[in-house]
């Protein structure tokens, strides 16, 4: 079963995370997939928008925990590819968030150009539960977004939003019915689909210019934080809990 399913509609490229039954939690191979989707998109003629969901009942749990644990070879492209991708992607990247999204599910929000949520999605970034740090630039977007101390306390508390919080916190832009989200999403995706490509381009770009390198240093600058906190003593701590069921204790660190 492919990792990502992707079809072509009115030159919309919609694609789907389909790990359904990991809550679409990114493995190497979906890291790799959406990641290339990005890359290939950017140069196709025949599409001019990408809109991204999920399926299932979760737009994405961020990554596998499972895989984690335990140590592979290293994908093509990866978190940083993927990034990367999205980061120079020139076309605009709407987001249907279906459902659940925790980790890269909540910052992806914040290198999308519009996300759109269903009224029973809600979004966490569980980071300091694991023991790491925020990731995908969301240290950089979520202040500007959101403002500094609600983007904090986000980013830190490892609580749940939901979707009208997210909206009204600025990383969403509208909250939808479930049964409508979909067809909502896939109707702005088209509306800018019939658009002058190289306006919505030109815009976007400056749109970006100020912000690029800034967004492209946090990256770089989050990721080297990672590297440094993954199999650190409450990383650990936070992956045996999860192996074995069971809240986590740090109090001993």
């Amino acid at each position: 079963m492919s990792s990502i399913i992707t079809e072509i509609s009115n030159r919309v490229l919609r694609a789907t995370l389909n790990r359904p039954q990991q809550l679409n939690a990114f493995n190497g191979e979906l890291f790799d997939a959406l990641a290339q989707t990005f890359i290939d998109a950017a140069t196709d003629d025949a599409v001019r928008v990408l809109l991204l969901t999920g399926a299932g009942r979760a737009f994405t749990a961020g990554a596998d925990l499972a895989e984690m644990a335990r140590p592979g070879s290293p994908p093509k492209h990866g978190f940083a590819g993927l990034c990367r991708a999205i980061v120079d992607f020139p076309k605009p990247f709407v987001l249907a968030v279906n459902g659940l999204g925790t980790g890269l599910g909540a910052t992806i929000c914040g290198l999308a150009d519009f996300t759109y949520m269903a009224a029973s999605a809600r979004l966490r970034c569980p980071f300091s539960t694991l023991g790491l740090t925020a990731e995908a630039g969301s240290t950089f977007t979520f202040p500007l977004l959101m403002g500094r101390q609600r983007a904090a306390w986000f980013l830190m508390a490892s609580e749940w939003l939901s979707a009208e919080e997210c909206v009204r916190g600025g990383l969403a832009l509208e909250v939808l019915p479930d049964d409508a989200l979909q067809a909502h999403a896939r109707a702005k995706a088209e509306l800018f689909a019939t658009l002058p490509p190289a306006s919505l381009a030109a815009t976007k770009r400056l749109i970006l210019a100020p912000l690029r390198e800034q967004l492209l240093r946090s990256i770089d600058a989050e990721n080297a934080a990672l590297a440094k906190l993954v199999g650190g003593p409450a990383n650990r701590e936070a992956l045996r809990a999860f192996a074995e069921k069971r809240a986590a204790d740090f109090s001993s660190l």
